[in-house]
């Protein structure tokens, strides 16, 4: 208590020469309100030997509050069980403000549809000017670039990729935009947002430049890719993530191999197919699937022939510890942040061009990623540890063989 009262005192020395001494207080407080909200969590303060502590600190998290005197820069402490976040945070205030933005720019530009019009009445947003749309607008767009841009630290074992659409205005007539995703699963085994990009269609190159955006801000120690399988995004992982795995996307592939067969048999199909994945290891699990695959063949040759080709593919993830079979399988995950997404931009319905996409999406993403690293783990440190080990020794023999070249 007495070091907390001398760095308040020399704060208040301060007053007379800093401009910012009410920011300055506003954070030193703020910051002293979740030191004591976490130690009461703890049942200890940081460093206290006492037997009545139930948890312990693990570090910090950088959090911006913006404040009617500024930007204030807070740390938010980390606990090593469950999570803590300051009530006095706003998790969702971000993505609502560029959900507004959003609203306003189409409606400056004279696009805006009646559902926007009625929008822009309920929100009170009368007699906008360009100028508060642009300041509106550079303030997020700085968040979410800076978010979107962060150096990619340490290694990535497993990186999910998936796209959705949004329409957009971005050459004029209205148009579909695909806007891809890449999650991932840090070396510590939390969940993070790698990236985000928007463009007109999901093609070789297109799927190949956002990779490279990746590899080139450090993605890095990637054992396999969770994705669907378009043609050109394939090709484009083992392009750039190479010596990397590919995991073809169950829940996509079992929509792909039911639309082989009548209506009336798929329910019987697809428990069929499904028994491969309940096999306790990849052994048997190829030899389940091979079985199944030629019980179909004589009544329906189509379904068997994409059962051949997937096999590989769709059997990937049981490589992997078993642990992690659950979250590797498919784009699940993935999807209910595509869910999300197009929850916040059906608000919007026609966006006014790409950058107000980025826009609204990439709030939406950042706010994700935050609250993901307050959550718990989403694989467990024990689990990683031969996955990262793996990642480390073919790093290693893919830097030796570079410098022989």
């Amino acid at each position: 208590m007495t070091n907390k009262s001398m760095a308040l005192t020399e704060l208040l020395e301060k007053r007379a020469v800093a401009p910012d001494f009410l920011r300055e207080t506003l954070a030193f407080m703020l910051q002293e309100l979740m030191e004591h909200e976490v130690a009461e969590l703890c049942g200890a303060d940081r460093h206290e030997r006492s037997e009545e502590r139930v948890n312990r600190r693990n570090g910090y998290r950088e959090r911006p509050l913006e404040t009617r005197m500024g930007r204030v820069d807070l740390k938010v402490p980390k606990l090593r069980q469950g999570s803590y976040f300051p009530g006095f945070l706003e998790p969702r205030r971000m993505s609502e403000q560029a959900l507004t933005a959003v609203v306003q720019e189409a409606y400056v530009q004279g696009i805006s549809t009646r559902k926007v019009d009625e929008l822009v009445q309920a929100m009170g947003m009368t007699g906008i000017s360009k100028s508060q749309v642009s300041r509106l607008c550079a303030s997020i767009d700085e968040r979410v670039q800076s978010f979107l841009e962060r150096p990619l630290e340490g290694h990535w074992p497993y990186v999910w990729l998936d796209a959705t659409y949004i329409k957009s205005r971005e050459h004029g007539p209205v148009a579909s935009q695909a806007v891809v995703v890449a999650t991932a699963v840090n070396q510590d085994g939390y969940r993070e947002v790698l990236g985000l990009s928007a463009g007109p269609a999901e093609t070789e190159g297109f799927w190949t430049a956002f990779l490279r955006s990746l590899v080139a801000r450090g993605l890095k120690g990637t054992r396999l890719v969770i994705s669907d399988a378009h043609e050109g995004l394939k090709k484009a992982i083992a392009t750039v993530l190479t010596g990397a795995g590919w995991q073809r996307c169950r829940v996509h592939f079992m929509r792909n191999v039911l639309s082989q067969v009548p209506k009336a048999h798929q329910p019987a199909i697809s428990a069929a197919v499904r028994t491969a994945f309940a096999q306790p290891d990849q052994a048997a699990a190829t030899r389940q699937w091979r079985q199944v695959a030629d019980s179909l063949r004589e009544r329906f040759a189509k379904a068997a022939d994409c059962m051949d080709s997937a096999e590989e593919d769709v059997l990937a993830f049981m490589a992997f510890p078993k642990d992690h079979w659950p979250k590797l399988a498919s784009t699940n995950c993935l999807e209910r942040l595509n869910k999300e997404i197009k929850r916040r931009s059906n608000v919007v319905g026609i966006f006014p061009n790409n950058a107000s996409v980025t826009r609204l999406v990439g709030a939406v993403l950042l706010e994700q990623n935050d609250e993901w690293q307050v959550s718990r783990r989403y694989l467990s440190l024990e689990s990683l540890a031969p996955v990262l080990k793996e990642a480390t020794e073919a790093g290693t023999e893919q830097l030796i063989h570079e410098e022989a070249a």
